[in-house]
């Protein structure tokens, strides 16, 4: 599929927040450690979201998805094999390594797949899984789990990693005893889920800290929860705001204590905002002055949202740079900017943009995510008409792009 964008418009009006696609691709796996039927709220309809429905349908959980609502209902088997090869198209399928090890301390899941973001490996996991007790067996195409008894225990992850966090948490909340996950990561969406697994039943404590304690409890019940909003979908449509000199964009039901980096650095560079309880306003009234920025784990400015942020660094007279210290490979969107004008660079670990630039159009590849987001703003403030090829994978985390971008004015097109 492809977009087919009419840019040099502004960009003006208002937006509603979806549901935050990195909390559902955690909190729909850990559904399966519920006894009971799971209703969850504020879903956001994404490819990854459909991925995942897939694959519990098929290990044996009937589910219903409509308007933002899943319902997901356990038939009288579940399978603990797990080699759907839709588990190949997402990396959050390892999700259900916690979940399946938490809820009968088996599971054998084919290597998982999703953005390739450079080198992630899944050892912080493992090892904290083996901590636990369980036993593991790799493949080259699979990989197996198993525990006799989980028993708590302390781990210190290397490295606040969000997956790692999540996974441990799933496996451990039935554990026998106490697990204390220090130096562990706090970004919002653990919070969620680990308020979801609170609503099962778990008891966890520490949650948005660095040190989460997971005490086991015997039984998990089912739930109606309502996953909070995305913090990145947000950020992207602000960024998009602060790009173009239109009555600004307003991003409405977010949630605005989560997104206090970015607002910091758009009021920094001089953009015009009003933050609410659940809203934030961008306005771009004047010229924007450049930034130095670093990505880092969470309170700081999130990777997600890094080449995003340097297409609005295109704009900027003068120099800026973006630092990314979490993935090796954050970069595929730079080499299509440069297509477009851009007088942009990536050495090292760093984005380099000398601007003001005017970009015009051209025919675009999008390699990732986040990646194809960035092209797409780009596109927005270019010259003529852009084409952007293989733009199912931005479909795999954002929400009716399409509508949401036309609503703000944006000329947008998706060609099947």
């Amino acid at each position: 599929m492809k977009f087919i964008i009419t840019g040099n418009r502004k960009a003006e009006g208002s937006i509603e927040n979806s549901g935050s696609k990195n909390s559902a691709v955690a909190i729909i796996p850990a559904a399966v450690l519920a006894e009971g039927d799971v209703v969850l709220r504020n879903v956001p309809d994404i490819h990854d979201v459909t991925t995942l429905i897939k694959i519990i349908q098929e290990i044996g959980y009937e589910t219903a998805f409509s308007d933002n609502v899943l319902t997901i209902k356990k038939r009288k088997s579940v399978n603990h094999r797990i080699y759907s090869d839709e588990v190949g198209r997402l990396r959050g399928s390892y999700y259900f390594m916690g979940a399946f090890l938490g809820k009968s301390q088996k599971v054998i899941i084919r290597n998982c797949g999703g953005c390739n973001l450079g080198y992630r490996p899944i050892n912080f996991h493992l090892e904290g899984f083996k901590k636990l007790g369980a036993k593991i067996v790799q493949y080259p195409d699979k990989i197996k789990l198993s525990a006799k008894t989980l028993v708590g225990t302390e781990i210190e992850l290397p490295f606040p990693s969000v997956g790692a966090t999540i996974n441990i948490m799933l496996a451990s909340v039935k554990a026998r005893g106490e697990t204390v996950i220090k130096n562990c990561a706090r970004e919002p969406e653990i919070v969620d889920v680990g308020n979801f697994l609170q609503a099962l039943g778990a008891d966890i404590s520490g949650l948005g800290t660095d040190k989460i304690t997971v005490r086991g409890v015997g039984k998990l019940s089912g739930c109606d929860y309502t996953i909070k909003s995305d913090r990145i979908e947000a950020g992207t449509y602000l960024i998009l705001g602060a790009l173009t000199e239109g009555e600004g964009v307003t991003v409405k039901k977010c949630a605005p204590e989560c997104l206090g980096e970015l607002i910091r650095i758009l009021s920094d560079a001089g953009c015009d905002l009003d933050v609410g309880k659940d809203y934030v306003s961008v306005r771009k009234e004047k010229p924007l002055k450049p930034f130095h920025i670093a990505t880092a784990p969470y309170p700081g400015f999130p990777t997600d949202l890094g080449p995003l942020i340097s297409v609005m660094a295109t704009q900027i007279a003068g120099s800026s740079a973006i630092k990314e210290t979490i993935f090796s490979n954050r970069f595929s969107h730079v080499g299509e900017l440069q297509k477009m004008g851009a007088d942009i660079a990536a050495r090292s670990d760093t984005i380099h943009v000398n601007g003001a630039t005017k970009l015009t159009a051209a025919r675009l590849f999008a390699s990732d995510l986040r990646g194809a987001a960035a092209l797409v703003l780009a596109a927005v403030v270019a010259s003529g008409e852009t084409v952007i090829d293989n733009v199912e994978v931005m479909l795999r985390g954002y929400e009716r792009p399409v509508e949401k971008l036309s609503a703000l004015g944006v000329d947008i097109r998706l060609v099947k």
